[in-house]
């Protein structure tokens, strides 16, 4: 699971499907709420704000 700008988009699906060997989900975060969990508020490879959840 990574927390990325849409900078960084592409470089984390890369980095999932390399691990897992499956095509990641993409959610908004900008639209989705959790209940049991908060975001990070930066990008995890930059200090962009987090944007995109890949899982």
């Amino acid at each position: 699971m990574y927390c990325v700008c849409k900078e960084h988009v592409e470089l984390a699906i890369d980095k999932f499907v390399d691990e897992y060997e499956d095509a990641p989900d993409l959610v908004n975060l900008g639209e989705t709420s959790f209940r049991a969990w908060t975001p990070p508020e930066r990008c995890e490879w930059c200090d962009g704000p987090a944007e995109i959840l890949i899982v």
